[in-house]
C-alpha cells in the first residue's frame, strides 16, 4: 500500500523495524519537503515487497558501477520523474537512504546519492566514501555522499 510522506507531521510508518526509525523518518520527510518545495511533487513510497523492480534497478547500478552490495534490508522505495529527471529512492532498515538521479536527456546529470540517518554508523560497504554533514530540522544531522554514474541504465 503506497504511503504519502507528510513532512509536517513526521511518522515512522513503514520504518518501525529500523533501530533509527525516528531519524530515518525525519530523513524521508526531509526528502518529501525538498520535492514538494522544488517541484511541487508529492513524495509517496511503497513497501519493499511491492517495489522490487525499483530496488533491483538501484542495486544493479550500485553493483555494476562500483561493486557495492548493500547488506541492510530495504524497507521502502519510490520512483518518479520530475521535469527531465528520473528519481529512484530506497530506504533501508539500518537508516541508509540511497537515491539515483538520472537525467533522461543525453549528457545530463546522473548520480547515486547516499544519506545516513542521524545515529547510524557508516555501513562497511560504504566505508571508502567521504561523507559531508548537513543539518536538517526534520532529520537532525544528515551525512551524505555520492558518485557519478558512468554507464547507461
Amino acid at each position: 500500500m503506497p504511503y504519502t510522506v507528510d513532512f509536517d507531521t513526521v511518522s515512522t510508518t513503514g520504518l518501525e523495524s529500523s533501530p533509527v526509525a525516528d531519524a530515518l523518518a525525519g530523513l524521508r520527510a526531509n526528502e518529501a519537503r525538498y520535492f514538494k518545495n522544488k517541484y511541487d511533487h508529492v513524495f509517496t513510497v511503497e513497501p519493499a515487497d511491492t517495489a522490487r523492480p525499483i530496488i533491483d534497478r538501484v542495486h544493479r547500478i550500485l553493483e555494476e558501477e562500483r561493486g557495492i552490495v548493500i547488506a541492510s534490508r530495504p524497507l521502502e522505495a519510490t520512483e518518479f520523474q520530475v521535469e527531465n529527471i528520473r528519481w529512484s529512492y530506497v530506504f533501508y532498515e539500518n537508516g541508509l537512504s540511497i537515491n539515483v538521479l538520472y537525467t533522461v536527456d543525453e549528457g545530463g546529470k546522473r548520480a547515486v546519492g547516499f544519506k545516513l540517518s542521524d545515529g547510524m554508523e557508516v555501513p562497511a560497504e560504504l566505508a571508502s566514501f567521504k561523507f559531508a554533514r548537513q543539518k536538517s530540522k526534520l532529520a537532525g544531522t544528515i551525512r551524505g555522499s555520492y558518485f557519478v554514474i558512468k554507464n547507461e541504465y
